[in-house]
């Protein structure tokens, strides 16, 4: 019999979820986004707010409705193919290609660059750093010990409290008002922020994060979906208020820090300046090392979900030859440094978000087209189309008679939400194709039953477990 989950273990829950979300990297974005949003920072904020705190959330509400065990098993609703790719490429953007490296590449603009004199020193300085702390996150995620766990329990109340500190005193005492918006943010603020809430990737991690949660409710006895969903939902509204209220603040400090500071190069060096500016080198220095060893921590745990993942893919190569490959990989990667790593990232986020966006909004309207695989299939196949060419033209790749054929006809999409109405209609386009082709094996499963479902999921992870 399921059981409910006590207030207390909901509000452990809530801050739990917080602190997965709430990873260093997560702490540079909003700053930068005050900077350049200027007066328009509350309108971008919101924009931000939807894709950094609220899609991530929901995106971790969507796996525990859709009663499947892993990331695999709910994108194998499109495909089993696709849904072997789509896990690895998400796994590889939280991992080594993007989120692993940013932990080097954060740690060492907070606390190592601002105490270089000279520029020129820089990429050497980041070279040393980045050996150095991927050897370390290597050497522990070989031999995972508690030291981590109770790194990361004394750390985060530190961080947190450390930024509170930064954030109260930009709050009370503003270092300037704000000025005139970047070019960016002059118009479409809103539409602006909620694009580099993607830079978060927080909720291609979301799926990730609820299988955690959800272990967590089972283990203590909450096992009925409807129980699960109300302890999630509380729990999410926990995380959500936490995320929201720092994330604001942070944005508020950077945009008011521009009058006097100038537009920096990224969030760690408005964070350093900003620390510097109220606390001095020490400030400087004690925020660096809290953010060094909250990285360092962040990136342990990557490197042990990813390592565990591809050595169940690839069960010829060991997870410990697979932790020091991602290690090595990441450094490598580290070494573009911070703006370029997110450079780089931005056209591949532009066209992988559209598809999560789309995967859990159907996942949330399964019950209604039944899970027939072939309006997941359409509706997943037009937002490509279209986000492609989003990510192209973010890559500096603009193909001029697209751009403009999208642009005419596409609702939204010069602000980033062309893929919305060809979601639509690939999705209608699919139930309408499904009501003519009948129900495939997979699809009369689930509409007969619910635990046919679940018996279909573990037979696929059991599949997967054997390639």
């Amino acid at each position: 019999m399921s059981k409910k989950a006590p207030l207390s273990f909901i509000i452990v829950l809530g801050a739990m979820l917080f602190a997965l979300f709430f990873g260093a990297g997560n702490l540079i974005f909003p700053p930068m986004l005050g900077q350049m949003a200027g007066a328009n920072i509350w309108s971008a904020n919101a924009g931000f707010l939807v894709t950094g705190v609220g899609l991530p959330l929901i995106a971790v509400a969507s796996f525990v409705f859709s009663g499947e065990r892993d990331l695999r098993g709910l994108a194998n609703r499109i495909n089993p193919t696709f849904g072997l790719i789509f896990t690895i490429v998400l796994y590889l953007a939280i991992g080594p290609f993007f989120a692993m490296p940013r932990t080097g590449s954060v740690s060492f603009e907070i606390g190592v660059k601002p105490l270089l004199p000279q520029a020129e020193s820089h990429h050497l300085a980041l070279a040393i750093f980045t050996i150095l702390f991927f050897s370390i996150a290597c050497l522990l995620s070989l031999n995972p010990t508690r030291i981590i766990d109770i790194v990361g329990r004394i750390l985060t109340p530190l961080k947190l409290t450390f930024i509170g500190v930064l954030v109260a005193a930009a709050l009370i005492y503003p270092i300037a008002k704000f000025e005139a918006p970047d070019a960016s943010y002059a118009t479409h603020a809103f539409f602006k922020g909620f694009q580099e809430g993607y830079l978060t990737l927080d909720a291609l991690a979301a799926v990730i994060f609820g299988i955690i949660i959800v272990g967590a409710l089972k283990d203590r006895g909450v096992t009925g979906r409807s129980a699960l969903m109300s302890a999630c939902a509380k729990a999410i509204a926990i995380a959500a208020i936490l995320l929201a209220v720092i994330y604001t603040s942070l944005a508020y400090m950077g945009a008011s820090s521009v009058g006097k500071l100038g537009v920096l190069g990224n969030g760690a060096d408005v964070l350093a300046a900003v620390s510097s500016h109220y606390f001095g080198a020490y400030g400087s220095v004690l925020l660096g090392l809290m953010i060094t060893v909250a990285c360092m921590t962040t990136c342990v745990g990557l490197i042990t979900s990813c390592s565990a993942f591809f050595h169940g893919l690839f069960p010829r190569l060991s997870y410990k030859k697979f932790a020091v490959i991602l290690a090595v990989f990441s450094a490598l990667v580290a070494n573009i440094g911070l703006n370029g790593l997110i450079k780089v990232s931005v056209p591949v986020l532009m066209m992988l978000y559209p598809l999560v966006i789309a995967l859990v909004l159907l996942t949330f309207l399964h019950p209604l087209f039944k899970g027939r695989a072939e309006v997941y299939q359409g509706a997943m196949l037009l937002t490509f189309l279209v986000s492609l060419f989003d990510g192209l033209k973010a890559a500096g790749i603009e193909l001029t008679t697209v751009e403009k054929v999208f642009g005419e006809i596409l609702p939204f999409y010069n602000v980033g939400l062309g893929w919305l109405l060809p979601a639509i209609v690939g999705g209608i386009g699919g139930a309408i194709v499904a009501k003519f082709t009948g129900p495939k094996k997979r699809d009369a499963e689930q509409i007969s039953s619910p635990r046919a479902v679940q018996a279909s999921s573990k037979t696929d992870k059991g599949a997967s477990a054997g390639d």
